[in-house]
């Protein structure tokens, strides 16, 4: 039995922040944001919004897109960095709320790689024929851990949520390899400091990604015995252009085979793979029986790879 996707729903919250906003908040400019990251606004939550608040609602829109209700339901994980409170965790917040009956449910703390850790802990569960249907979904409000006088860092981060209901599919489709990993050597790059704000080492964090992200894409791939010529689609992390276009460039595919939702969210963390994977869904862009590669890489340091068959 294989584990693949068989539904998919993201949610961005409606405050739209620009570049040119950020401008009149701190010193930066929209070009200099642009040229260096890729992003042009990201989605800021309301205060009265919380991070279960948009799990919720990226879970529906996965459920109906399953044509699954709650109740069809197995396990809830749910990958945050940025939960409503330490716990209960998110994950038992949105069982209670969707009324998922007494389904198990965990929260997953890998950071931006913290999706890639939840579908391949779902593929286990349902592979080994423990469950059936698993929710996983990466949702963040990391506006609230944003130092917003830091111009290093309040550019590049964004709210919003995404989800998919893993599930069994056909022998052929769904997922074929995964890869993850971690180096804690490289904590104190990217973590969240004793002002329980937002830290990251830019120039550390860069020369991480720009090399595990690509190596990391090409794994996956030859893992399954094909080459970087087979993959049809990449949806990586959408943290840095530079970072997305490396990994790119490295399968050798074209600009448009690459997800590239980093200039109207910025950097979701956990829900930027999900929030692009929807969004590309839902236009088309990804059709039954492509090879598609999902690629990130968080604070920990950790990352995480897998190449999968779309479709059921």
């Amino acid at each position: 039995m294989n584990a693949g996707f068989i539904g998919v729903g993201h949610y961005a919250p409606e405050k739209v922040l620009t570049n040119q906003d950020l401008e009149k908040m701190v010193d930066t400019s929209d070009e200099w944001i642009r040229t260096r990251t890729g992003i042009e606004e990201r989605r800021i939550a309301a205060d009265d919004m919380d991070t279960s608040d948009m799990a919720f609602r990226a879970a529906e829109e996965a459920l109906k897109d399953a044509n699954l209700e709650a109740k069809d339901l197995d396990m809830i994980l749910v990958a945050t960095v940025t939960p409503d409170t330490p716990f209960p965790s998110v994950s038992a917040m949105l069982q209670h709320r969707l009324g998922a009956n007494k389904v198990a449910a965990m929260d997953v703390s890998a950071a931006c790689a913290g999706f890639m850790y939840g579908v391949i802990t779902a593929k286990q569960f349902i592979e080994s024929n423990d469950y059936k249907n698993v929710l996983v979904v990466g949702v963040e409000k990391l506006s609230k851990i944003t130092d917003w006088d830091d111009r290093n860092t309040c550019v590049l981060f964004g709210d919003g949520a995404g989800a998919a209901v893993i599930g069994p599919v056909s022998e052929d489709k769904g997922i074929l390899s995964f890869e993850l990993g971690s180096d804690g050597s490289g904590g104190s790059h990217l973590y969240q400091n004793e002002l329980d704000k937002l830290f990251m080492n830019g120039r550390e964090v860069f020369k991480f990604a720009v090399r595990q992200m690509p190596e990391s894409s090409v794994n996956v791939v030859k893992k399954i015995g094909l080459s970087e010529q087979d993959v049809d689609y990449l949806v990586p992390h959408q943290a840095n252009i530079r970072i997305m276009e490396a990994a790119r460039e490295r399968l050798g595919i074209s600009e448009d085979k690459m997800s590239t939702t980093i200039k109207r969210y910025g950097n979701t963390s956990s829900a930027s793979i999900p929030i692009a994977l929807s969004e590309d869904v839902k236009a088309g862009k990804i059709k039954d029986n492509d090879l598609v590669v999902l690629v990130g890489f968080g604070g920990g340091l950790t990352w995480g790879a897998v190449a999968l068959r779309w479709g059921k």
